[in-house]
């Protein structure tokens, strides 16, 4: 006798919705789970795991699961309401601006920003500072990880200007293969059509933005909002002048930043410093 279907909670959140609503296209094609596996290429376990909400879907299966089902674009829009619903409410509100961006200026002192993070960094990143966090939760973490950075491929992509202090790149996150990956990633960017990424060397000292992470986003409307970030905490900017007041700091930084040219050779020689 087959096992029984496990109840489930569609009215607990997105990401609750988009398994419920993957069992019912599945069901009414009379398809099982072993044969929607064969159709969208992943494994019969993690289908079902994602079915009762126990795991987050990942990127590339809304699109696989719109083609089967002929839905139209349901599940991609499932899924980002589900990797939204990961984040605390501040960062929840900042994700949403963030894909209305037309123009996104962050400055990151310790950490390379998420937004252009490489996979292996990310990772390690969440298993450091998390060290409890279960493999479920790190992969859950890496799905949204990765689908925020989808926007950098739009059509058209927002502009992407970057400042990072020297110890972002100095200060490992995993072994010299996993750094390797992540400022070569860093070297590709500094100067392109839509993106520039400017170092700040230690020799610069100290100024206004020390102690955390500064995102500015420049709307397609023209608003402008700005978010910090510390540690656990984040707190979200949307009054004019407390935005000014960032944007001016930020643009103070800019101008004492190396040059995205100098930066790019900055970053080749870091690439080089690295064990083999």
């Amino acid at each position: 006798m087959p096992a029984r279907s496990r109840e489930l909670t569609p009215d607990r959140g997105a990401r609750h919705l988009f398994g419920a609503k993957m069992r019912s296209y599945r069901e009414r094609a009379s398809m099982s789970l072993e044969r929607l596996s064969e159709v969208v290429n992943i494994s019969r376990s993690h289908l079902s795991r994602i079915e009762t909400a126990e795991a987050m879907p990942p990127p590339d299966l809304p699109p696989r699961l719109d083609v089967a089902f002929r839905t139209d674009g349901i599940f991609m829009e499932l899924y980002q309401l589900a990797a939204r619903e990961i984040h605390p409410d501040q960062f929840r509100r900042r994700m949403e601006l963030e894909a209305r961006a037309c123009l996104i200026e962050e400055y990151a002192g310790q950490i390379v920003p998420g937004l252009v993070q490489a996979e292996g960094y990310a990772r390690q990143q969440f298993v450091v500072s998390n060290p409890k966090a279960t493999s479920e939760e790190i992969e859950q973490l890496m799905a949204a990880r990765m689908s925020r950075q989808a926007l950098l491929h739009a059509t058209p992509p927002p502009d992407l200007s970057l400042i990072l202090d020297e110890a972002a790149l100095r200060r490992f996150f995993g072994g010299p293969a996993v750094m390797r990956a992540q400022v070569t990633k860093l070297e590709a960017l500094t100067l392109t059509s839509n993106s520039v990424v400017q170092v700040l060397p230690v020799e610069h000292g100290g100024h206004a933005l020390m102690g955390g992470t500064l995102t500015l986003m420049t709307l397609k409307d023209g608003a402008q909002v700005a978010y910090e970030e510390a540690i656990t905490t984040g707190m979200l900017f949307e009054d004019v002048e407390a935005v000014r007041e960032r944007q001016r700091a930020y643009d103070l930084l800019r101008a004492c930043a190396l040059s995205p040219r100098d930066s790019a050779a900055f970053i080749r020689t870091v690439l080089e410093g690295l064990p083999t």
